[in-house]
Formats: C-alpha cells, sequence, structure tokens
C-alpha cells in the first residue's frame, strides 16, 4: 500500500509526497463506497478529483459540504473521512489522524463496517506519512478483514491494492503479487476502466520491485491505454510516471525521460502544480543521471521555483540538492556546495535522518566525481556518523521490542499462577465445606491438597526456570547483533574495558618460538556501494549480504578473533596474538574472500567488494599508553584512505614515527597528510598484489 502513497510522483528520494492510492484509487472510490448515490455523495466524487489534483482548491469545496454532512452520523463520517484525505495531502499528517479518529468513532456508532474499513485505510495513510509504516500496516489489514464480506466491489479493490503494497513494503512479495493480482481480477469483474487501470498501475509497480521489467510495462501500458478511453489527463500523467520509474531501475534512462516529459506536458495542461513540482524534480535527477548537467539544472531551478511558489518546504530541499549537483557536475564547486548545503539544513532541521544520509552518500559521490577528494572525505564522515546513529537506534528499538514481548510473556505467566492460585482457594474451600459435612472423607481431602500443593511447586520451580533461560537468551542477544550473530559494539566496548592486558600483550609477547614478533591486530571493514544494493534490489537484499559477509569473516579469520558488527556496513575483526609481518596477508584474505561469496536473492546472484583499515594493537613499540579508542579512530582513517582513493583495497598502519600529543593528533586529524609529513608509516593491499610501502 504504502509504496503506493508515494512513488508515483517521487522516485528519488523518499519524500512525503502526495499519496497514489488515496488520491486515485481512494479519491475515486470513496463516493462510491458510500452507497446509493445522493447529491452529497455526487459531490465527494467531484471534490475528491479536485484533491487528487490541485488540493489547494478542495479547501472551499469540502468546506461548503459540512453543514449537509452533519445529518446523519454515517454522512459526517465520510465527510470527515474525505477531509482527513485532504489534510494527508496538503502534509498535515496529524491533523489527518485525529479527523480519521472522528471519523471511526462515527462509523462504529454507526455500525457500518464499510465506511469503518475505508476510514482505517485513510489513517493507514496519514500514519505512513509520519514514518509509521509498521502501524499503519496494520491499520490496512484490520481494513481488509472488515471489507472480506463486503458487498461494495469499489472497496474491496482499494483493501486489496493497499495490502498487497503493504505486504510488498515488508518484503513478502508472493502474498503481495496474490493480492495484487486479485485486485486486477476483480477489477475486471467490475467492467470499470478506472479501477482496472488502478490495479494495473500497482501490479506494474510491484513487477518493477520484483525485478520483472517486461511485465511490469505490459501492465503500465494496458493502464496508460485506459487512462487515454476515459480522457483521463491527471491519471494519465500518474501512470507515465510509474513507466518512468520502470524505466529507469531497468536502466532505460531515456525511455523513463521521455514517460516524464509526457506527464509534464499533461500536468500543465490541467494545471496541477504539485504534480508539475515532482516532475520537474523527478527530471532533473534523470538528466543527472545521464549526467547533461545543463538540462537538470534547467529543470532543477523550474522545480525550485514551482515548489517555493507552493511553499513546499520539502520539495524546495530535494530541488536544491538536485541544483548543486548539476552545478558540480559542470564543475562550479562553490555553487554545488551552497546548493546543496541549503537543501541538507532542511533535512536536518526536519529531523528526516535516513533521507539526509541518502542526500550525504549522493554528495559525496558528486564531490568525488568532481575532483574534490577532501569534500567527498568530510561528506563521508559525516554521512558513516549519520549511518552509525541510525544503526544504534534502530538496535535500541529491536531490543526494546524484545523486552516488551518478554514483559508480555512474564504478565502471561503470572496471570496464569494467579488463575491456578485462585483455583487452589476455591478447591480449599470446597475442602472446608466437605470437612463440615463428611468427617470421614478428611483424609482423602488432605491427600488431594499434598497433590496440588506438590503439583504448584513443581510449576513454580519449572517458571523459575524458564526465568532464568530467559535472563541468559536476553544476556545473550544483548551482547550479539540479531541479524548477523556477530558480537556488537557494545560488548566489544565492554570487552576492552574488562581486559586491558590485551593492550599490553603486544609489548609482553615479544615472540614466539619461530622468533617473529606477536602483536594484536584491528581490521575495520566497510561495504562498498551498499546504499546502490538497498536501493536497487531492496533492505532484503542488503540483509542477505551483511550475513553473508558474516560468514565469509568466520571463515576467514580464526576461531580465537573477535568479529564485530561495528555499524550498518562496517564490521571490526580483533586478532589477538598474531605475527606482525602478517597483517598485509590477512587483508589481502580477506580481499579476495569476500567477493567470492556469491549471494543468492530472489534468482539474482550478488557479490561484493570492502575497503579496510588496518593496524597493529599496539600502534607501535612502546605505544601501549596509546588507548584502544584511539587506534581504532586511526584505523577508521585508514579506512577512509582506502574509501577515497579508489575502494576494494586495504590500508595498514605499518607504524608510527612520533608519538607525541601533536603528533597524534595530526594523524587522527589527517593521516594521508601525516603520512606525507613522515609521522606515520602506510601499506597499501590489494586482492592480487603484493603490499606496497608508502614512502613519503
Amino acid at each position: 500500500m504504502l509504496a503506493g502513497l508515494f512513488r508515483a510522483l517521487q522516485h528519488r528520494r523518499s519524500r512525503a509526497l502526495p499519496a497514489l492510492l488515496l488520491l486515485v484509487a481512494g479519491g475515486a472510490l470513496a463516493a462510491d463506497a458510500a452507497g446509493p448515490a445522493t447529491p452529497v455523495r455526487d459531490r465527494y466524487a467531484e471534490i475528491a478529483e479536485t484533491i487528487r489534483v490541485t488540493p489547494q482548491r478542495a479547501v472551499p469545496l469540502l468546506a461548503g459540504l459540512q453543514a449537509e454532512a452533519r445529518r446523519t452520523p454515517a454522512e459526517h463520517a465520510r465527510f470527515l473521512t474525505l477531509s482527513c484525505d485532504l489534510s494527508h495531502r496538503l502534509g498535515k499528517h496529524v491533523e489527518a489522524v485525529q479527523l480519521c479518529e472522528r471519523a471511526l468513532q462515527l462509523g462504529r456508532q454507526a455500525q457500518d463496517n464499510d465506511i469503518v474499513a475505508r476510514t482505517l485505510l485513510s489513517k493507514a495513510y496519514a500514519v505512513f506519512g509520519l514514518n509509521e509504516s509498521g502501524q499503519a500496516h496494520q491499520l490496512v489489514w484490520e481494513a481488509e478483514r472488515l471489507a472480506a464480506g463486503s458487498a461494495d466491489i469499489n472497496l474491496r479493490i482499494l483493501v486489496l491494492i493497499s495490502s498487497g503494497e503493504s505486504f510488498a513494503e515488508e518484503g513478502n512479495f508472493p502474498v503481495a503479487l496474490n493480492k495484487l493480482q486479485s485486485a486486477v481480477t476483480l477489477a475486471r469483474q467490475s467492467g470499470a476502466p478506472l479501477q482496472i487501470a488502478i490495479s494495473l498501475n500497482a501490479l506494474a509497480y510491484l513487477y518493477g520491485e520484483m525485478r520483472e521489467f517486461d511485465k511490469g510495462f505490459d501492465a503500465i501500458g494496458e493502464a496508460e491505454r485506459l487512462a487515454e478511453q476515459i480522457n483521463s489527463p491527471g491519471r494519465l500523467a500518474i501512470f507515465k510516471t510509474t513507466e518512468y520509474i520502470l524505466a529507469v531501475n531497468n536502466g532505460d534512462v531515456a525511455r523513463g525521460t521521455k514517460a516524464l516529459l509526457s506527464a509534464l506536458a499533461l500536468e500543465r495542461g490541467i494545471d496541477a502544480d504539485a504534480m508539475v513540482a515532482n516532475t520537474l524534480v523527478n527530471l532533473a535527477d534523470a538528466y543527472l543521471k545521464e549526467q547533461e548537467w545543463r538540462r537538470a539544472l534547467t529543470y532543477a531551478q523550474q522545480a525550485l521555483d514551482q515548489a517555493e511558489k507552493l511553499h513546499d518546504d520539502a520539495l524546495a530541499a530535494t530541488a536544491r540538492v538536485n541544483v548543486g549537483q548539476a552545478y558540480l557536475g559542470m564543475g562550479h564547486l562553490a555553487e554545488g556546495k551552497k546548493a546543496i548545503e541549503l537543501g541538507m539544513d532542511w533535512y536536518q532541521r526536519s529531523g528526516n535522518k535516513p533521507d539526509q544520509q541518502g542526500v550525504l552518500v549522493e554528495y559525496g559521490d558528486a564531490l568525488e566525481r568532481a575532483g574534490d577528494l577532501a569534500g567527498a572525505l568530510a561528506a563521508y564522515h559525516r554521512e558513516r556518523a549519520l549511518s552509525n546513529e541510525l544503526f544504534e537506534t534502530r538496535r535500541q528499538k529491536a531490543m526494546m521490542e524484545l523486552q516488551e514481548k518478554y514483559e508480555a510473556d512474564k504478565r502471561q505467566r503470572q496471570i496464569e499462577m494467579l488463575r491456578q492460585e485462585n483455583q487452589v482457594k476455591s478447591t480449599e474451600l470446597d475442602n472446608r465445606r466437605l470437612q463440615q459435612r463428611i468427617w470421614w472423607l478428611l483424609a482423602l481431602v488432605f491427600a488431594l491438597a499434598s497433590v496440588i500443593v506438590g503439583i504448584l511447586y513443581r510449576k513454580v520451580r519449572h517458571a523459575n526456570a524458564q526465568l532464568e533461560e530467559k535472563n541468559q537468551e536476553l544476556k545473550l542477544q544483548s551482547a550479539r547483533d540479531p541479524l548477523t550473530a556477530l558480537y556488537n559494539r557494545r560488548h566489544f566496548q565492554e570487552f576492552m574495558r574488562a581486559h586491558q592486558e590485551i593492550e599490553r600483550r603486544g609489548a609482553d609477547s615479544q615472540g614466539n618460538r619461530s622468533g617473529e614478533e606477536m602483536v594484536s591486530a584491528m581490521f575495520l571493514l566497510d561495504v562498498d556501494h551498499f546504499k546502490h544494493i538497498n536501493d536497487t534490489y531492496g533492505h532484503g537484499a542488503g540483509d542477505a549480504v551483511l550475513r553473508e559477509i558474516a560468514e565469509a569473516l568466520r571463515d576467514i579469520l580464526r576461531e580465537t578473533d573477535m568479529i564485530v558488527r561495528w555499524g550498518g556496513e562496517e564490521f571490526l575483526a580483533f586478532l589477538p596474538a598474531v605475527p606482525r609481518n602478517s597483517l598485509d596477508e590477512v587483508a589481502r584474505r580477506l580481499l579476495a574472500g569476500i567477493p567470492e561469496r556469491a549471494i543468492d536473492y530472489q534468482g539474482t546472484r550478488l557479490s561484493v567488494n570492502v575497503s579496510i583499515g588496518f593496524a597493529p594493537f599496539p600502534l607501535a613499540p612502546g605505544a601501549s599508553d596509546i588507548s584502544w579508542e584511539r587506534a581504532i579512530n586511526i584505523v577508521d582513517m585508514a579506512l577512509y584512505l582506502a574509501k577515497g582513493h579508489g575502494r576494494n583495497r586495504a590500508y595498514g598502519v605499518r607504524g608510527l614515527a612520533g608519538l607525541d600529543p601533536a603528533a597524534m593528533d595530526e594523524v587522527e586529524h589527517d593521516i594521508e597528510q601525516a603520512w606525507r609529513a613522515g609521522l606515520v608509516d602506510l601499506s597499501i593491499v590489494t586482492a592480487h598484489m603484493p603490499a606496497l610501502r608508502m614512502a613519503s
């Protein structure tokens, strides 16, 4: 459902843009779902069409219906639902949720499941606008259950589409495909071209997500022909935008650009200013992909002007980022940086950190193409800090959910024990009555009570054992990353604080039987182009890649080595007691071994490269007073040096020339400059070449 809320009017970033199904399917079907036609409901359909294209014009039209809509609770509920749709379309998601809550109360008062189901869908769209996708999906599925037996075929089509898209967002493509194909079948049975076109559009987008582009183009082509047949330029523009998304994901940017130009002409013909603004943003993005910088700049500037006219700060921020990327592509670094930073300012103020992270990745890539390696490195540092913050937030949320589940199980056990205790008390009361009436059954009653007490005692012991088991499970999970089963960052930090002797191991163990110097070592790995995998194949593919890398690290490294999931796509390996001269070989095995692991994901074979920073620990003889935290910072600088110099390689710190505070600060601030100044000895390792020592 909820990919459909945003997809048709945007492709580049997950920005809160108009809801496709709400405006196309929901708006058109709302009046039909209301029952027999009335003058008020006929006007609902007209206003829904206005909301879809020009929502600002719908405000006075909907206000004019307010008095008539209050005649019955059912009519009032339908009016509030449409008001919820309009508020959501205008970006007022909190207000939209409140309107839907009032509509739900009236719908339930009228005992009308169709009204309740339709309002639940509207509330789901508004909740999704507040970035609560899980709650939105649950609302959709509740609406589907209520509408399952409805005589309103249009409502059933709508809930099937919304349910299918909700399953698709959770990665369950087989169920999503079944839902959307059922929606198309039901729409064909209804014989209504509009409902058929809406269902085909949703199905086309799903085929795109499943990488079945030929089927997607067939479906969207039929939808476009139906839109032309019913003379609906607004819907045809939306379908053209879906064609653009399919074409770009299939690598056919030229076809996508042609579809967007057609959509732009249609939108301008009906004065759909909001749709025009979004299409201009997508056109700018399409030309950026083709590196046609001047055309990209022209459309990005038009999108910015339109966004400012509409007072749409979010769209203006996206347009400014596009303007900046176009300038960077043309070599105008100052103008490009200024425009992107202005766009970034809105993302920071809005608190939309996932989008902010995506912009930083694109910013770094654009600066790298423009030759500004220092700027690109700074952007990558900002992106990595934000990535780690988001990773920690997701980890804490997962732990909270696990704790809540455990508490719920605990409460259920307590309730069961109370129930059993009440049962025992009731039995004891009965026994007392029996004692008063039948003295010769006293012995039997005592025996029965003893049996019950024994059973309860065993159950209490069993419950305590389960509680201890759960506590151990929680302790283990708090130390492990739930996706890869590797140790997490917090466990490693506790390990290093509790085992300070590890820092002296390199100094205490000066050699082994072969006379080799033994040290500990830190390897920090980052997956190259990981965001591209998530964007192209979905987060499920990204998770599969991370799990496979974890398995590869277990195979390549020793059982005694500690492997940690350090961040979103970062891994840390701590190797105790290894020969100092073997570190380059370890890095080479990692660079060669990880790409050899092929990942099969939904019929697609994936493989990835990594960039690595590494160093012995302590960093140099006599440097045991350098903390492990500072050592990791220096290894992280080496990693970003590998990123900045082409990726798929490792940069290792062989040693430090100076250990005074000023020298260490310079190394941590800019390791490349420190190397040129002779303060640090570096080596470069690639998968198929011997290590190179970087001579200053």
